[in-house]
Formats: C-alpha cells, structure tokens, sequence
C-alpha cells in the first residue's frame, strides 16, 4: 500500500496563500502540514499529489506522485489538509480503510484506499484535484470523528495556539546547546530550548513560566528582545533587538523580524524586522512589511471579522484576526491593515490610509489613487532580487510557476 498525500477541489479557499505552494505547505503550530506528516511517518515512504503548474517546481523537492502503470496498485489517499497526529499515523499504518473503503468526518474524505485506476490515467498526470465526491461514491464509506483538518484561509491561525501546544511535546526541551549570554534571561529553562549554534545575546529575556520557548539551531536573538509564552523560533530565523514575540508566534527559517509580535505565523524568508505590531496573522515566504506596519486584529466593537474572499464576505466567527498575505507581497513603511485583510501573492502596497479588506494578487498601488495591474515582469524582476539577497536563486520551474499564477487570477481579482 502506497500512501499519496493530496490535494482536493476546496484548496481554492485557501487563496492566495496557496498561490505558490500545496495546501500541506501552510505552517500551524511549529510545523508545516507536509512537516507533520513526515515527523509522525519518519520511516515512511509517500509521495505528493498536487496541482499541475506546481509540479515543475516542486518535483524537484518533493516526493511528487505518479501512476507506475500498475492499474492495480493499492494506493491509501490522505487529505492534504490534514494536521497529522499520532491518531491519523496510527491508523495509516496500522488500521488503515480496507481496500474499497473511504473514511469521512463530516464532507470532507479523510482516507481512502483506492486502485491506482482510479486516481490517475498511466502516463498522464493526474489531475489538479482529487474528485473526493466521486471516489466517496465509488467505495464504501465509513464516518469518523476527532480529526483536524483546514476548512478555511484563517484556519491556520485560529488552530496555530492548539498545534504550538501539542507539538511542544515533540521538542526537546530542557536542552541549551547554543551561546547563551551570562547577561541573558532565560525563566524556566527546563521549557527553553536553544539549538546548536543558536545565539541568545545579552538583555535578551525567554521567559517560558508559562509555555515554551523553542530556538532553532543557528538562529540568534538579539539584545532587550523578550520572547514570552509558546515562541517557536525555526533555523538561522533572527529576531531583532527590542523585538517582543509573546504568545503563540512561530518565526520560519531564515525569517527576520521586531517589533511586537502576537498568535502569528511567518513563513520562512520573510522579513518584519522594523517596529509595528503583527497580530493574528500569516505572513507568507518572501514578504516584506516596511518599518512601522501595523495590522489591527481586534474591531473596536469587538464584533466577530468578517473577510473578504473572491468578492464576497465571509465570516469566520472570530473575534482576533489580522492580516493574511500571500508570497511575494511588499507593503510601504507605515502601512495600516484592518481586521480581517486578505493580500494576494505579489502585490506592492503603499502607505495613504488602509487599503481595502482584499488586495488583489499583482496590484500595485495604494487606497488613495486605488490598484493597478502590477506589471509581471517588474514583479519577476523584484522577485528575483529579493530572492538573490537570501542566496536563493529562481530557477526556470520557479519563474513559470510565478508567470502561471500572474496570469490565472480568478477573473474576480481583475481591475
């Protein structure tokens, strides 16, 4: 039995944070769904479904499924939008569907054991989604419960806190390998962790009286900055000095970032390292948030958020959420984000009051003299350099996924 970890039709709902990546490469809690998958299947083979402008890219990468040929092949599909736990692993390799058999919590088909025929045609890649509701109605269905999978965009954030918590089991904690300076707090220890060649400088506070604190291997801490309840820190991420990270942040590898940080999740290469509060929000690779940004998480009516998703409001039911912004996007110094901010991948954002709740990908433009089309080669060009500045070369798959994203926005995004 083969197991593939797919895609299926709701990863639309998850625009524009998936514009340049799979639903399993969202981060909630310490690790990336992908992440969590292989650290509960460590001695597991599997391989990825996902969508076809991805695949160039990604193949080489990741593990990327292909029909073998074999018609008969027994193949145990698992939703991508799954947060892996020892429950999930347990049943993947121990009591997983009989063949024929397809296990649902609620709409959303968690596991199925299916014939590779049924997946994809021999020498064709398959599709972009996996039909879910053609395959529950192919095999026997079985319900279930208690499975944590990502329903909508803001998911990631509002589960962030329950994952941080779950997953500091994983970590080892207690252990002080790095450069602790003799000037530095460190409250609790036995909750801290700080990796080889991690750097913790003086003045600097980690303060785990409540939760943990985790510092990857090479990441350093900077002077007089506090780091406060459940902070994940992944490798040669900086944190600048006077930083604040307090409750549920997790700061991606080679990320750097200040000011006042809260019940967020940045991605790796990304940049926030100037003052300004970011709060409830997902901040995806390769964005840049000018010194003094600021986003607001909390309306002053206190009322639940409402965002704004291919021209139609939704609400999420929460009470704390602030910006979501895809790969790629700049904002101006100064910039004000209200609650419940979507940011399309590769937009360039100026600072003259609040832009509105939703920022098309590829816009260029600030909300007084409104949004642009952001020309796709001026966008390459800045991505290129961006990337360059991190040792990070575009490749030809890169740049094609990026020219294929610019050019199949949903037509609602359109000026």
């Amino acid at each position: 039995m083969h197991i593939v970890i797919f895609e299926d039709e709701t990863v639309h709902r998850f625009r524009p944070l998936v514009h340049f990546k799979p639903v399993y490469g969202l981060s909630v809690g310490c690790r990336t769904i992908l992440q969590k998958f292989r650290f509960h299947l460590p001695n597991i083979a599997f391989s990825c479904h996902l969508r076809r402008y991805l695949e160039p890219f990604y193949r080489e990468h990741l593990p990327v499924f292909r029909h073998t040929g074999d018609l008969e092949r027994d193949i145990l599909l698992v939703n991508g939008r799954l947060l892996c736990d020892k429950k999930a692993a347990d049943i993947m390799l121990h009591d997983p569907p009989a063949p024929g058999q397809c296990l649902l919590q609620g709409d959303d088909l968690v596991f199925a054991r299916v014939k590779a025929a049924l997946v994809a045609v021999p020498g064709e890649t398959p599709p972009d989604y996996i039909d879910t509701k053609r395959l529950a109605g192919e095999s026997e269905i079985i319900t279930s419960d208690g499975f944590r999978l990502l329903q909508n965009i803001w998911d990631p954030v509002v589960l962030h806190p329950g994952e941080l918590e779950r997953e500091a089991e994983t970590l080892d904690l207690g252990k002080i390998s790095g450069r602790v300076s003799p000037r530095a707090g460190l409250e609790n220890p036995g909750n801290i962790s700080v990796g080889e060649g991690a750097v913790i400088k003086p003045g600097a506070v980690l303060d785990a009286e409540e939760g943990f604190i985790h510092v990857s291997p090479g990441t350093v801490v900077e002077p007089q900055a506090v780091l406060v309840r459940n902070v994940f820190l992944d490798g040669s991420a900086c944190v600048k000095t006077g930083a604040n990270l307090h409750n549920n942040v997790s700061i991606g590898k080679f990320s750097k970032v200040g000011g006042e940080i809260e019940n967020s999740i940045v991605e790796s290469y990304a940049n926030k390292q100037h003052e300004g509060f970011l709060g409830h929000s997902y901040i995806s690779s390769w964005c840049n948030l000018g010194a003094g940004t600021n986003t607001s998480d909390l309306k002053n009516n206190y009322g639940k958020i409402g965002l704004i998703i291919d021209g139609k409001e939704m609400q999420t039911g929460e009470q704390f959420l602030g910006l979501l912004m895809g790969e790629h996007t700049k904002c101006s110094i100064s910039s004000m984000f209200n609650t419940g901010t979507v940011a399309g991948a590769s937009a360039n954002i100026f600072c003259s009051g609040f832009p509105p709740k939703y920022v098309p990908s590829f816009s260029w433009g600030d909300p007084g003299s409104g949004f642009q089309r952001y020309d796709i080669d001026k966008a390459l060009e800045t991505a290129r350099i961006v990337m360059a500045r991190r040792n990070i070369g575009m490749s030809p798959a890169y740049e094609a996924m990026f020219r294929h994203v610019a050019a199949n926005r949903s037509h609602l995004e359109f000026f």
